[in-house]
């Protein structure tokens, strides 16, 4: 009922007009009520987030002026699992970066995606020592990829890289986006046989110091938009082969789009952004 009437309230609202991104933006608690996802990844938003703890046992939280470590509790539960997992498989620690804000939608910087609660951006750089407030401002990841085509080895090798395939075997994971370079090295390191988890793992632009993983739709969210499956096969052949032309490099001509607006996003993205 709370959420209806701030739809009925904020439908006749001048915000309505304004840069989606500028309105999420404001809302610093999460909106009331029994978690639900609304829209897609890049066109979305949540209620009944939670705030994940920025420190555990074996993850820390970064970049924590940013206020972006809200999550739908789909996505804290499954950090838990694979920091847990990660310690296992050798790793000191985790360091958490960007999930999304606390009733999801557009940010003004650094993301299309990440609008839902579903998608966290996991470092390279793993937590060896528990960072301080001023290294979790300034600490840079590893950024394991030189130029375009060559992997940095020694920065691999003492990187969180193992966390990967450990995300990607996630029932819970729809994707895991990296750099192409990282696609390929995890390619080369396994057998087509030992990698059913490969196909998540999606090449894409700027994800060479971090993975970014994203989950499906939860369970109890009907209006959750999954994203479509990954193509079959394992990636591993001509397809990730075009990153490593020009092909993916050139200048676009397209120009570039509006910023959303409440209009572009799922009509009940208005009253979970109105939510007292």
């Amino acid at each position: 009922m709370r959420i209806l009437l701030a739809l009925l309230l904020f439908a006749a609202s001048p915000l309505a007009a304004e840069p989606a991104s500028k309105i999420f933006g404001k809302a610093k608690t999460p909106a009331p009520g029994a978690a639900q996802v609304f829209g897609s990844y890049a066109k979305g938003c949540h209620a009944g987030a939670v705030a994940f703890p920025v420190d555990g046992p074996n993850w820390a939280g970064m970049r924590l002026s940013r206020d972006r470590h809200w999550a739908h509790p789909s996505l804290a539960d499954f950090l838990v699992r694979l920091s847990d997992r990660a310690t296992e498989a050798g790793l000191t620690g985790l360091l958490i970066g960007d999930m999304g804000q606390a009733r999801g939608g557009p940010m003004r910087s650094g993301h299309r995606s990440h609008q839902t609660g579903l998608d966290v951006d996991i470092w390279l750089r793993p937590m060896t020592t528990r960072p301080d407030a001023k290294a979790r401002e300034n600490l840079s990841s590893y950024d394991v990829v030189k130029g375009r085509r060559t992997l940095d080895k020694t920065l691999w090798a003492k990187s969180s890289a193992r966390a990967i395939p450990l995300a990607a075997a996630d029932p819970a994971v729809a994707r895991i986006f990296v750099h192409p370079v990282i696609k390929r090295a995890l390619c080369e390191a396994t057998q087509p046989g030992a990698r059913p988890w490969i196909s998540k793992i999606r090449p894409w632009w700027g994800h060479d110091a971090h993975f970014h993983v994203r989950l499906a739709c939860p369970a109890g969210s009907p209006e959750c938009k999954n994203q479509q499956p990954p193509p079959a096969g394992d990636g591993c052949g001509k397809e990730l082969d075009w990153w490593f032309t020009n092909e993916p490099y050139k200048p676009s001509d397209t120009p570039p789009k509006p910023p959303l607006t409440l209009d572009d996003l799922p009509k009940q993205c208005r009253a979970v952004v109105a939510a007292q």
